[in-house]
């Protein structure tokens, strides 16, 4: 066996979904979103494949036999998003702290936490959390940053559904759809395209950051005091 070869089909959303097929797929959505190590996994591409392999041009992007059935795909990714991102979410509440602080760790930095939590106080958990399903690696690792900041349950699990349900289904159906328009070009313009779809996505953000600098450079913006800083850190946080 090529080990070499098998790392580079991990990376490779056609591969994958050759290999593996629907069960497969929804295996690796639940492992990207859930297990910390799946954050290397290509979701968004894996996503658009896999509704072009539901489609009628299911043959000439994978192959003959590899057609995948749409149904199973639209009830099994969001559901295998939703419940990888509840693991998270308990990873971080049960072993969230000791995870972070640990001052060797190269992966699972308590920066990451602060920076967090400066993220979920500017934009609100709700926007947080869906946003953060079409960001590479950080739909990953906001799971169980959430579950270390002590976000309640309840509210991390609905912004979870609507986030899990919008991701998976916006991707699945862009494939799907655009199957035909999309199997000439695939390998050449599948990732700019997702690309595009995560700038879209994050352009909240970006506006926000863009204004912050502004306001900072027409000293509109006032440092906050360190009772209030500690105080607004605190608000997704347990009684």
């Amino acid at each position: 066996m090529d080990y070499n070869q098998l790392a580079v089909n991990l990376l490779d959303a056609k591969s994958l979904i050759s290999s593996l097929g629907a069960i497969g797929l929804i295996a690796i959505i639940f492992a990207e979103t859930g297990l910390l190590v799946g954050f290397f996994f290509p979701g968004d591409s894996l996503l658009i494949i896999a509704g072009v392999a539901a489609s009628n041009a299911a043959s000439s992007v994978l192959g003959d036999g590899t057609k995948l059935p749409i149904a199973a795909l639209l009830i099994g990714a969001p559901l295998a998003a939703i419940a990888g991102a509840q693991l998270g979410h308990l990873i971080g509440v049960r072993v969230g702290p000791k995870m972070f602080d640990k001052p060797e760790s190269k992966i699972f930095r308590r920066e990451y936490v602060v920076k967090a939590e400066e993220y979920f106080n500017k934009f609100g958990p709700g926007k947080a959390v869906v946003l953060a399903r079409f960001m590479p690696i950080v739909r990953t690792f906001l799971n169980p940053v959430a579950g270390t900041l002590e976000m309640p349950a309840r509210t991390f699990f609905l912004w979870n559904v609507v986030g899990g349900v919008l991701w998976t289904e916006s991707m699945l159906l862009i494939g799907y759809f655009f199957g035909d328009a999309l199997a000439p070009v695939i390998d050449k313009y599948l990732i700019p395209a997702v690309l595009l779809i995560v700038l879209l996505s994050i352009s909240p953000i970006l506006v926000e950051v863009v204004r912050e600098r502004r306001k900072k450079k027409a000293g509109g913006a006032e440092e906050p005091a360190a009772g209030e800083a500690v105080q607004a850190g605190g608000r997704h946080r347990r009684a």
